[in-house]
C-alpha cells in the first residue's frame, strides 16, 4: 500500500502524489473502501482509484539511481519501426508497448518513432499522426518519470540525458 506523499505511476496518466488515502463521501458506507487521492503531476484534476482496484497499473516512481542507468542504457537501446498500412493496427501496437508501462519500452518506443521520422523527411514526408500522438504519450509518460526521479523539471529532462550521454 502506498503512503500519503508517495509519488507513483498511474496508468497512462503518468506520475501522480498521493495526497490522502480515504473513504471518499460517494461511497456507501456498508462498503467503507479505501480510495487513494491521487493528484497528476503534469495534468489537472483529481483522481480517486479504490486501494484494492488492480485494474489500473500503479507502481512507484523509479530512483534517480535507476533513472541514470535507464539513461546511460539509451544508446545500447535496440529499436525497429513498426510499420502498418492500417492506422488501427499501428495504434494497437503502439498502446500495446504504453501498457508495459516499463521505461526501457517508452525509450524504445520514441526511438523507433523518431527513427521513423528521420526516415520520413529524408523522402520529404512527414510523420502520422498518430506516431506523433503515440510519441508524445511516451515522451510524456518518459520524461515526467524521470523529471521527478531526479528532480529536475520536466522541460530539462532532454538536456539532461544530451549531456549525460555526451559525458559518458
Amino acid at each position: 500500500m502506498y503512503e500519503v506523499d508517495d509519488l507513483i505511476m498511474y496508468g497512462g496518466t503518468g506520475v501522480c502524489k498521493v495526497s490522502d488515502i480515504t473513504t471518499p463521501e460517494f461511497e456507501s458506507r456498508e462498503e467503507n473502501r479505501l480510495y487513494y487521492v491521487l493528484e497528476p503531476l503534469y495534468q489537472s484534476g483529481v483522481i480517486y482509484a479504490p486501494v484494492d482496484n488492480h485494474q489500473v497499473f500503479m507502481r512507484p516512481v523509479i530512483s534517480a539511481d535507476e533513472a541514470n542507468d535507464l539513461i546511460d542504457t539509451i544508446p545500447e537501446v535496440h529499436t525497429e519501426i513498426y510499420k502498418s498500412s492500417s492506422m488501427q493496427q499501428l495504434s494497437k501496437y503502439y498502446q500495446s508497448v504504453l501498457d508495459t508501462h516499463k521505461c526501457v519500452n517508452l525509450i524504445k518506443l520514441t526511438k523507433s518513432i523518431h527513427a521513423k521520422k528521420l526516415d520520413a523527411e529524408a523522402k520529404n514526408r512527414h510523420l502520422g499522426q498518430i506516431d506523433k500522438k503515440f510519441m508524445k504519450k511516451a515522451e510524456d509518460l518518459l520524461f515526467g518519470e524521470l523529471a521527478v526521479a531526479l528532480k529536475i523539471s520536466r522541460d530539462d529532462v532532454e538536456s539532461y540525458i544530451q549531456q549525460r550521454l555526451e559525458t559518458a
